[in-house]
């Protein structure tokens, strides 16, 4: 389950949660290639279908994604999106939920659903000897989910308790905090799982409303990888897909998020023996080239080991567990956060350091050490690969769905490769003064 915040990225378990993560890390290590990475072409319903070609991988990979997410979520309904992926499986008209699960591991395969802030994604994973029942199983769930009541129950229930059990948790009560603050008024600031009230009032009926409307062939991106042509791709996409039909009327549509008009500063009382400081802000989406120098910037502040917070907090005054910035893009904005755990009674010292250090960014340009560091990681030192068909096809579907471009791993290396110290000067300057910055405390301020 996503927490719906902004927290460090780290991967959870059901790939279609890792979209995100998948976009701000995957995605810019692939191997480079003269010819791109897949096919791409738009089927007459809408659909827009992506073909990678892998014929030594026997495994083949589908990812069926939808603008379908929490951000179209009904303001009093928060968590509907949520809850309608983690029924999308457990029933269609033709079969219940086990006997989907017993069909598709009888044969080695997987099929699992699950929405996000801006989308749903139904993942497949088959043999290609198996690929034909795999397909049918996905096309049935995508078109004629049964949601029944029964699984609803079960499910609200779950989210509910894990709702619960997250609230126990200093950097997901952070994370949130500090959406509400850096997004407001935006669905952005409103947990994707909803809140233990907000899911109580979900029903059938508003599943049944919210995947109607907002599932719909236009918005949608089918990603096939493994050994498979884009013929037989086509041809098999088109046998379930072909008859879906697009409605009359647009699409939804979210607008961007707005910077709130004055950053805040919220402290949530616990009796802890360590505080979690949080600080955030809007930023930049992936299409805008200064996205690459602020990743550099990000990376040299507080990107790991070897950067200048993890440094001066942690290794020099040791009062830091832990200390990190990251950028996290999405469809419909983007945030720049600072993240730290710390003494208790240390954390004033600690958000007066991060403060000094956001500052110096600015004021004073990076080392040429710094500076190659944080470029070579970036480009070349993350162990990641897209080296599984399912990573591909994640990545393609992510791509496909901000508009990159099917290039974007190549473009990422030759904009990250030369971005310069004035470059990140001058993205500092602009998105790291301290007092652009919402502040969140999860502890007990001494």
């Amino acid at each position: 389950m996503t927490t719906g915040g902004l927290m460090r990225p780290r991967l959870p378990g059901p790939v279609t949660v890792r979209v995100v993560l998948v976009l701000m890390a995957l995605l810019v290590f692939g191997p480079a290639a003269a010819a791109p990475l897949a096919h791409r072409e738009v089927l007459p319903n809408g659909i827009v279908l992506l073909v990678a070609e892998r014929p030594a991988v026997p495994i083949v990979a589908v990812r069926v994604l939808t603008r379908a997410g929490a951000v179209f979520d009904p303001d009093d309904r928060g968590g509907l999106a949520n809850l309608t992926g983690a029924v999308l499986t457990r029933g269609t008209a033709k079969h219940t939920g086990p006997q989907i699960d017993s069909a598709i591991e009888f044969v080695g395969g997987s099929l699992e659903a699950g929405a996000g802030r801006d989308s749903l994604t139904v993942s497949l994973t088959a043999q290609k000897k198996d690929l034909a029942l795999g397909l049918d199983l996905l096309g049935e769930v995508v078109l004629s989910p049964a949601f029944p009541q029964a699984e609803i129950t079960r499910k609200v229930s779950e989210i509910q308790a894990a709702i619960k059990r997250s609230e126990e948790d200093p950097n997901i009560v952070a994370s949130r905090v500090l959406a509400r603050l850096v997004f407001l008024g935006h669905p952005y600031g409103v947990p994707v799982e909803g809140t233990h009230e907000s899911v109580a009032r979900l029903t059938r009926d508003d599943v049944v409303k919210f995947y109607r409307e907002h599932a719909r062939p236009d918005t949608t991106i089918v990603a096939v990888v493994g050994a498979v042509t884009v013929d037989e791709a086509r041809r098999e996409v088109m046998a379930r897909f072909g008859s879906w039909s697009r409605p009359d009327g647009p699409p939804s549509s979210v607008a961007s998020a707005t910077p709130p008009a004055a950053p805040r500063e919220e402290t949530v009382k616990r009796e802890l023996t360590q505080s979690t400081i949080m600080f955030g802000r809007q930023a930049i989406s992936q299409t805008d080239p200064d996205y690459f120098p602020l990743s550099v910037a990000s990376y040299v502040l507080g990107g790991g080991s070897a950067s200048r917070l993890y440094a001066r907090v942690r290794d020099e005054a040791g009062l830091a567990y832990s200390v990190y910035s990251w950028v996290s893009p999405a469809r419909y904005g983007s945030s720049f956060v600072v993240s730290a755990q710390t003494r208790t009674v240390e954390a004033p010292k600690v958000v007066g350091m991060i403060r000094e250090e956001l500052a110096r960014m600015a004021r004073e340009p990076v080392a040429q050490r710094e500076l190659a560091l944080a470029k070579q990681y970036l480009i070349g030192s993350f162990p990641l690969r897209l080296d599984t068909s399912g990573k591909v096809a994640d990545f393609l579907v992510a791509v496909e769905d901000r508009g990159l471009g099917l290039d974007y791993a190549d473009r990422y290396r030759e904009r990250i490769a030369r971005v310069t110290a004035q470059d990140v000067q001058r993205v500092a300057a602009k998105y790291f003064p301290p007092a652009a910055f919402s502040l969140v405390i999860v502890g007990e301020v001494k």
